[in-house]
């Protein structure tokens, strides 16, 4: 589980195919890597991965092809900035809001429009995903909880605070930049349960 509030802008070092349709990702990450053990988790672009080596500050995580189908991180690429987050602990503060690191679709962003200090960034938002989706209510791009500002049938719209420029991703992407998207997850349960309850 995470918050969504990125502790360390990381970079790829490689990205290596394995057998079948995996993937072998390290990323330099001094941070983040400082109290990384075998089998701690660690997001990656939003993405959860199981540190599997720890070396000289770069972690190394399998990553299967199901992940690479349903996420960015076959894009990556050596010199890639990324998102990192350390699984978060109990007691710590919850910053964001709770981020499970399972990525539901991957959007695009459509326009970056500047403010006096902060940004606004509009997504594309994939098929299936808008009921999820609700002005004031919280996303995840990138690894990144923000929160929804507008909200469209195909598209949404969140502010960047100088900060998230500066510390995340989110700063130097440009438009047709993929992202990873994670919804809500109390909003999938609460639909399912509604569902489940209707039915009969």
């Amino acid at each position: 589980m995470f918050t969504g509030i990125v502790e360390e802008l990381g970079e790829v070092v490689r990205l290596t195919e394995g057998a079948g349709d995996s993937a072998l990702l390290a990323v330099r990450g001094p941070l983040v890597t400082s109290d990384a053990r075998h089998g701690d988790s660690i997001s990656v672009n939003g993405v959860c991965l199981t540190v599997i080596d720890n070396d000289g500050g770069v972690f190394t995580a399998d990553v299967m092809g199901e992940t690479l189908r349903r996420s960015s991180l076959g894009a990556l690429r050596p010199g890639s900035p990324v998102n990192l987050e350390r699984a978060a602990t109990v007691g710590s503060r919850l910053g964001g809001h709770l981020v499970q690191g399972h990525v539901d679709g991957v959007a695009t962003i459509v326009a970056r429009e500047p403010a006096d200090d902060w940004e606004v960034l509009r997504f594309s938002l994939p098929s299936g995903l808008g009921r999820y989706v609700v002005e004031k209510g919280s996303i995840t791009v990138d690894g990144v909880s923000l929160t929804v500002m507008a909200v469209s049938a195909d598209t949404f719209e969140v502010g960047l605070i100088p900060t998230t420029l500066k510390l995340t991703v989110l700063g130097s992407k440009g438009v047709g930049d993929p992202v990873n998207l994670e919804v809500d997850v109390i909003a999938k349960y609460v639909e399912k349960m509604l569902g489940d309850r209707h039915v009969g």
